[in-house]
């Protein structure tokens, strides 16, 4: 298993990105509660999935294995205390990673 980050800054943003040879886009918003929030797209930015909480310990794609994506989302934190990414730390002590399934 072979788990690559995706380079995120504490900043609300949209992006696309390739991930298992397929272009998808994502929105990374900062909302007070529950905290960082992700949007999947597909390439044209209709929502696959919207309104994943970032939080650690899970697979955030778990529950959409039907969606026969391939790969998993995972958020760690440099803090093993920490439960999610603080509103400053996203992308520097909290970190996105994609890990292609075989």
């Amino acid at each position: 298993m072979t788990a690559n980050e995706i380079p995120l800054s504490p900043d609300n943003q949209k992006f696309s990105i390739t991930l298992n040879s397929v272009s998808y886009r994502m929105n990374i918003i900062w909302r007070d509660t529950p905290g960082w929030v992700m949007d999947l797209q597909d390439s044209s930015g209709v929502n696959l999935i919207a309104g994943i909480p970032l939080v650690t310990g899970a697979d955030l794609l778990g529950q959409y294995g039907y969606l026969g994506l391939g790969f998993s989302l995972l958020v760690m934190c440099d803090d093993d205390t920490q439960e999610y990414p603080t509103k400053t730390d996203l992308g520097t002590g909290s970190h996105l990673y994609y890990v292609l399934q075989s």
